[in-house]
């Protein structure tokens, strides 16, 4: 089976791209989700971000507030690389699990969204990876709209991540999504077929 990762810098498209893997049979898992489910009640990781960054980073029922961590981690870079160490092992060892699965269940390709792949040093994980890409100013746009960050506190967030010139570099394949979403979704479809013609030889 042939492990992918995408991954690419914030408001570059990595979502639509994964659903265009999806509608082609891929099995596909995002990493963003799998750590939205290690920060809930009652677990390891919500209990220790409690203990490092105070009982005001958590909503009512116990999970993790991310409205209220983020700006707290994107603004102190030790503080983002406390909470890292916490999440990150969990969301890794699920992703290992949910691929032996995948393997196990006869897929050829399965492919993980990880936005971090890079700044983890977990590239080596898998035999592919995909980077998603566009324009720095498309960026800041497309994730003020879904946000409602401003532009510097969105800005601030890119500057948090690998330069996306030095991902572009090291990926296997990219998809550029300065275009239409049907620009996208080709693109994306093109990328996932030739994974699945180069799976026979994992």
């Amino acid at each position: 089976m042939l492990k992918v990762a995408l991954t690419g810098g914030i408001g570059t498209g990595k979502s639509a791209v994964l659903a265009a893997f999806a509608e082609l049979g891929i099995p596909v898992i995002d990493a963003d989700a799998v750590a939205h489910q290690a920060m809930a009640a009652g677990t390891p990781a919500a209990a220790a971000i409690r203990q490092r960054f105070g009982i005001a980073v958590m909503s009512p029922d116990g999970d993790v507030d991310r409205t209220k961590l983020g700006p707290l981690v994107f603004a102190d870079d030790r503080a983002r690389q406390d909470l890292e160490a916490i999440v990150h092992p969990a969301v890794y060892d699920a992703i290992d699990g949910w691929m032996a699965g995948a393997r196990r269940a006869g897929a050829r390709v399965a492919i993980a969204e990880v936005p971090l792949l890079f700044e983890t040093r977990h590239e080596g994980d898998f035999d592919r990876v995909v980077v998603t890409a566009c324009d720095e100013e498309a960026q800041v746009q497309r994730v003020q709209r879904r946000s409602g960050l401003s532009e510097d506190e969105v800005r601030r967030r890119i500057a948090a991540q690998w330069p996306l010139a030095d991902k572009v570099r090291r990926a296997h394949d990219v998809i550029w999504t300065d275009g239409t979403m049907d620009d996208t979704r080709a693109r994306a479809r093109a990328v996932g077929e030739s994974l699945l013609r180069d799976s026979v030889r994992y």
